[in-house]
């Protein structure tokens, strides 16, 4: 199976999740589980090269022994439909932007991470604006463990 956790930047959720997601896999001997994440907008991609996680998210997951060092912020593109089984978005405006990019989601591969948790249709706020990284990881790993239980 092929995971894309999608947010607006990739510098903060999506990055997060995916790292949160590969250390729960990682514990449960999972090794059949590819993990990405991606933005849907461009503004973190300078020249080509993603701007590194945002230093406040790269905190959170390292207070929880998760690094992410070396992840890059890189851009949703349309052919990914087709290499990705999943893509878990961290709110309604990611849905909606990821469907504009895939141009659809004909075979639903289009969720929320919290539609795996037990509040399914909540977003996962966005730190960039609240300024709250800890709620954001414990948000998404209410998340990804209800995935892990999917999976």
């Amino acid at each position: 199976m092929k995971i894309m956790f999608v947010c607006l930047g990739n510098i903060c959720r999506s990055p997060m999740a995916e790292f949160v997601l590969k250390d729960l896999l990682k514990t449960a001997g999972r090794t059949d589980v590819l993990v990405e994440s991606a933005a849907t907008s461009d503004e973190n991609i300078f020249r080509g090269t993603g701007a590194p996680v945002y230093p406040p998210a790269k905190r959170e997951l390292a207070k929880h022994g998760l690094s992410c060092d070396g992840k890059r912020a890189v851009q949703l593109q349309r052919a990914d439909y087709d290499r990705y089984d999943l893509f878990l978005c961290m709110d309604d405006s990611n849905v909606r932007s990821v469907k504009r990019i895939l141009g659809g989601d004909p075979a639903g591969k289009v969720k929320k991470l919290l539609d795996y948790s037990d509040t399914p249709g909540d977003d996962v706020a966005d730190p960039w604006y609240t300024g709250d990284f800890s709620t954001a990881y414990r948000d998404i790993l209410r998340g990804c463990k209800g995935l892990m239980n999917h999976i």
